[in-house]
């Protein structure tokens, strides 16, 4: 297919690699993403990841520029993944204590398609087109982030050092987006996941749905 200059076509196209790929799609307004200041202190105080990859707070944009620059756009693509790719039925007592790497199929399978859908509607000549993913990065295979790595203070320009600059992009959450309430607003309930003994990490089961956005003009 070449390049395609029609908006409603696009979002078609775009809906089909999704749908290609596993993945739920639903059309979606600016004034249904919800952007809020809390979801920003859940990333501050309770996440293990936090200061520790490029996609994530502080280094992630706040609410307010989230918001500013979701209104920038008419439309979006908001995308459902669900369950873990590989690892089929699990429990708490198959997670790892450090379970970040054992989601990387997961993490790899929600930000690979998110950028997918990106790069696709860029180089149709809708040149607006951005995705945010989920969790925290995990393209430096074997690696920790260079912000994890950096010793002292955490400083924005270490993000020049960044060794997949072109892929990453910040999740919702740590955009500022309630997730959860963003869904909600296309028909999609989703809930936590309950952990064994609220032990941080230790889900309870494997039917988890894991949510990323395209925003398109």
């Amino acid at each position: 297919m070449g390049v395609v200059t029609d908006i409603s076509d696009e979002i078609k196209k775009l809906t089909e690699i999704a749908r290609g790929k596993g993945v739920k799609v639903q059309i979606i307004t600016p004034e249904k993403i919800i952007v809020s200041q809390w979801v920003r202190f859940k990333c501050r105080y309770g996440c293990k990841g936090y200061g520790k990859h490029f996609g994530c707070p502080p280094y992630a944009p706040s609410p307010d520029e989230t918001r500013r620059m979701v209104d920038e756009y008419c439309t979006g693509l908001l995308l459902r993944f669900d369950g873990v790719p590989g690892r089929g039925s699990f429990g708490p007592d198959d997670i790892p204590d450090d379970f970040h790497d054992w989601f990387r199929d997961l993490i790899i399978w929600v930000n690979g398609t998110m950028h997918l859908l990106e790069k696709t509607a860029f180089y149709d000549g809708f040149y607006k087109a951005f995705g945010f993913g989920g969790y925290p990065c995990i393209y430096c295979e074997h690696q920790h982030c260079v912000a994890e790595e950096a010793p002292g203070v955490v400083d924005e320009s270490m993000r020049r050092k960044c060794r997949h600059m072109d892929k990453v992009r910040p999740s919702m959450e740590a955009a500022g987006m309630d997730v959860f309430a963003t869904a909600k607003n296309v028909g999609w309930d989703i809930e936590t996941v309950p952990c064994k003994d609220n032990e941080y990490g230790k889900i309870m089961h494997s039917d988890i749905h894991s949510i990323g956005l395209v925003l398109i003009e």
